[in-house]
């Protein structure tokens, strides 16, 4: 991947978590419960993980087997579990769906623990 493709994904990567976040916060009421409510079931009330991750790659136009590649190749190096078989476009946008939530919730994961601490504090 060139340097202004990185540069590309790691913009919207942070869109991504700043607004899933934001969202999640927001539904669950704190950081704290943001974050127990994420590693219980991310898929759950107030996180709808994957549900996210959908509506945030069609907004910024990643929906599609291009985009697709796009994401599966800065995420080259990460571990996901084989897509249900299908045609190669949609299996893809599955692969690329499932490997864009699993580091957006780990992502996310760390900055709730961050704003968990700084809400502790203050």
């Amino acid at each position: 991947m060139e340097a202004y493709q990185r540069q590309q994904f790691d913009l919207v990567l942070g869109i991504a978590i700043e607004r899933f976040v934001d969202r999640i916060i927001h539904r669950c009421g704190s950081s704290e419960a943001a974050l127990n409510r994420l590693r219980v079931d991310p898929q759950g009330e107030g996180v709808w993980l994957d549900a996210f991750v959908q509506a945030f790659m069609r907004d910024v136009l990643l929906d599609n087997p291009a985009g697709a590649c796009f994401v599966l190749q800065a995420l080259e190096r990460r571990q996901i579990t084989a897509p249900q078989p299908g045609t190669v476009g949609t299996m893809l946008e599955q692969m690329a769906l499932r490997a864009f939530a699993d580091l957006l919730a780990a992502k996310a994961e760390e900055t709730l623990e961050l704003s968990s601490v700084i809400e502790e504090e203050s």
